[in-house]
């Protein structure tokens, strides 16, 4: 695996410098506390899910004889709820317990609390639920035809498709399936519960929306949010699915604690998580387009349809999200794209890493492709013709800005040598009847911003103490991103000092109120920038007093690695500190920010939802057995854009990370669900991640150093948490190009995702059969 790493001079832990992550040595060493390492504090009771064994049906229970087990303390059903709903957008639609009706299988409909989670658990099996089964609609296909929505659709409109695609020299439309995918963060949901004075009530969620679950609690409860503390340290790993999913267990967790006076933990199971909570939505898109013969497209007509489950959560915003990216990297001069939010009796879908945005530029990819093979040009050729550039419209009417597509392309085309490997591609498949190999480069344009403009906002809170040490809050959460590193060293920045001098505290709704989630790629713009505001507020305090007691001007107040220069002396920057501090200046700050010009107009369907984009290509290499349908990544090369790296060493970790993760979704995590509605890959046991063997043989990660931010985000840094998934596609394309090679590169193989092994080997069957 190559890496190119630049490291940054000046302070230690400076913006720019490859810092590790600060849990890394707690991580490796196990010494890192999650919410189950806490030691519980005296008393401490647990909390287990009866969950429905039906996808739709009425129910009663009978819960005697779990109440009557050994250590039972109680039951809660629906009845213990006066405020059952945990509803994200306020849609009533997503109860905590079900209520006399169950509306997919694994929905949780009555919790036991016990002294001990194994007497909880077995307790929970003791409950006799009599099931009355109703018609249950499970697929997109069961949906579709005049379906239900959970939400209203959207529709993002330019130009006149309709009469593009009729005039255009050359038409075809298809469909394509896109499957969803399951979270398996490290960490399961958890929460810790523990009842306080006055009714108040402290949380240990393992969230990343803290705000939301201080929401939910506080209106579970009956009380005020101020009564109620969400602390989150850490989580291993979250990637969406502890955005809203993490709300049911900690209210819970909090009911069962007021009702019992006692702390309550409540800690699924891996089969009850896979179960119960919600994952990426799958899709299908059916599309049309017009082209010409050199590949230009004329006119795009698609409709997204999503399985969203039972209830909305945030299959709106999901939705919406895979249309602001269904044209990926190309400009499409006349489109008209339609969400369709289909009601399912299955699990309640919701964010999961790209929100929708992979979705949407999987379906961009298919009709590149489509394209390509009708015209017999390479894909590469296809997508370059039609790349966007500065100035062109979106079809939600937002001008491109800062577009370096046409660079990036350029630059990993020749470093990857893409058209030689091609060429020797072709020369490979045309000597090998059973071995065939794909080749692709596929670049990605994502949107920087929450779609919900409110969110776009972010708080910190700055302690600077007398030795010269920081304590630092802010409103993101950490989940292994390394979000805490990096705001730490923007804060260390600020002072000139040493990033082990700054020590980020667990996030806090008692420090920072009314936080945004740690969701859309935005943990660093908003968060870092919030805690320079703090630190800027100290800092020009301090340089104020230091101005003033040597009587110097201002702007002879200068902050150097370790010290300030003041005039012409230089003062350890700590004893700057005691001296302000004996001279009562405030040291403590608390700091804002909110992202400037986004604004969204959803009924018009116009608007400026994104601050910037950020940008990557990838070029991967695939090798497939035609008689197996088995198949191995023999090389990926990626070129990413994160503006000014703030941390390149963490920037490349989540581009290999995210590129890897995303290839999992696009080729062995698969969801099924059987005839009943159980889903049936609810383990690692049946569920299959990328393991180490999965990697790319030859994985090559770069960075685009030469990029910067055209918007003042913090040090002109681009966001890195979503935008590297999406490269995975040149995996997904490079197996398709494999599969093509049967039918001499002139049909589509139109293959579905996840292409596991047996879903290439169909497709290789289906062109034989037509060659």
């Amino acid at each position: 695996m190559n890496r190119t790493v630049p490291i940054a001079k000046g302070i230690a832990g400076a913006p720019g410098s490859a810092e590790p992550h600060d849990s890394a040595l707690g991580h490796v060493t196990g010494t890192a506390r999650f919410i189950d390492d806490v030691p519980e504090p005296s008393g401490t009771l647990h909390a287990a899910l009866g969950l429905s064994e039906h996808a739709h049906a009425a129910f009663a229970l009978d819960n005697e004889a779990a109440q009557e087990a050994p250590e039972v303390v109680a039951v809660l059903t629906a009845a213990d709820l006066p405020h059952n709903d945990v509803s994200p957008t306020g849609k009533q639609d997503d109860p905590v317990l079900a209520d006399g009706v169950a509306l997919f299988h694994g929905q949780p409909l009555f919790a036991v609390i016990a002294e001990t989670r194994d007497a909880a658990r077995r307790a929970v099996r003791l409950a006799e639920v009599t099931y009355t089964p109703r018609p249950a609609v499970l697929t997109i296909a069961d949906a579709a035809p005049g379906g239900d929505l959970v939400t209203e659709p959207l529709t993002l409109a330019i130009g006149d498709a309709e009469a593009a695609i009729a005039a255009a020299p050359r038409r075809l439309a298809g469909r394509m399936e896109i499957g969803g995918q399951d979270h398996l963060y490290l960490e399961g949901q958890i929460a810790l519960a523990i009842p306080g004075e006055a009714g108040e009530m402290r949380v240990l969620s393992s969230t990343q929306h803290p705000s939301e679950v201080q929401h939910m609690v506080a209106h579970a409860l009956g009380l005020p949010s101020a009564a109620v503390t969400v602390e989150v340290r850490r989580m291993g790993g979250a990637f969406g699915g502890k955005e809203t999913q993490a709300n049911l267990f900690a209210v819970v967790a909090a009911v069962a604690a007021r009702r019992t006076g006692r702390p309550v933990k409540l800690r699924p199971d891996r089969d009850e998580d896979m179960l119960a909570t919600g994952k990426r939505h799958d899709m299908a898109v059916e599309y049309a387009v017009g082209f010409d013969d050199a590949g230009h497209i004329r006119g795009v007509e698609a409709t997204y349809a999503a399985r969203c489950g039972f209830s909305a959560d945030l299959s709106g915003p999901v939705t919406d999200r895979a249309l602001f990216h269904a044209d990926n990297c190309y400009r499409y001069p006349a489109a008209r794209l339609t969400s369709r939010p289909l009601r399912t009796n299955t699990v309640s879908n919701t964010a999961f890493r790209g929100f929708g945005g992979p979705q949407g530029m999987l379906g961009a990819e298919r009709i590149i492709e489509e394209v390509a093979y009708a015209t017999g040009l390479d894909p590469l050729a296809v997508r370059r013709a039609n790349l966007y550039r500065d100035g062109d419209l979106t079809p939600y009417h937002q001008a491109i800005e800062g577009c370096i597509l046409e660079r990036l392309v350029d630059e990993l085309e020749d470093g990857a040598d893409y058209q030689a490997r091609r060429a020797a591609v072709l020369a490979f498949n045309a000597r090998n009847p059973v071995l065939r190999r794909g080749i692709a480069l596929v670049p990605v344009k994502f949107g920087i911003s929450f779609t919900a403009t409110w969110y776009n906002q972010a708080g910190a809170l700055v302690h600077l103490y007398r030795d010269g040490s920081v304590q630092l809050n802010h409103g993101g959460t950490e989940m292994g991103q390394g979000l805490h590193t990096k705001v730490a060293q923007v804060v260390a920045d600020a002072f000139q000092i040493d990033l082990g001098a700054v020590r980020v505290t667990a996030t806090a709704t008692d420090k920072v109120p009314n936080t945004s989630a740690t969701a859309a790629s935005s943990g660093t713009d908003l968060n870092a920038a919030a805690a320079a505001d703090a630190a800027g507020q100290i800092r020009a305090r301090l340089v104020a007093f230091a101005a003033e007691s040597h009587g110097v001007p201002t702007d002879q107040v200068v902050f150097e690695p370790g010290t300030v220069r003041i005039g012409g002396k230089r003062m350890p920057f700590a004893e700057l500190v005691e001296a302000a501090y004996m001279a009562r200046v405030h040291l403590s700050a608390a700091g804002f920010y909110r992202t400037p010009e986004i604004h969204w107009d959803r009924k018009a369907g116009r608007g400026r939802p994104f601050y910037y984009y950020a940008f990557g290509a990838a070029v991967a290499e695939a090798e497939i057995d035609t008689l197996t349908g088995e198949y191995l990544f023999r090389r990926v090369d990626i070129l990413h854009d994160v503006g000014r790296s703030l941390n390149p060493a963490l920037d490349i970790g989540q581009i290999e990370g995210g590129f890897i993760q995303g290839l999992g979704w696009l080729t062995s995590e698969e969801l099924w669900w059987d005839a009943e509605g159980r889903l049936r890959t609810h383990a690692p046991s049946t569920y299959k991640i990328p393991l180490a063997s999965d990697i790319p043989r030859d994985f090559r990660v770069r960075l685009a150093s030469w990029s910067e931010n055209a918007k003042p985000t913090v040090r002109r840094s681009k966001a890195v948490g979503e935008p590297p998934l999406m490269l995975a596609m040149a995996g997904f394309e490079a197996l398709s190009m494999a599969v093509a090679s049967l039918a001499d590169y002139r049909e589509c193989p139109r293959l579905d995702a996840p292409a596991t092994p047996e879903r290439v080997l169909m497709a290789c069957e289906r062109l034989r059969a037509r060659a």
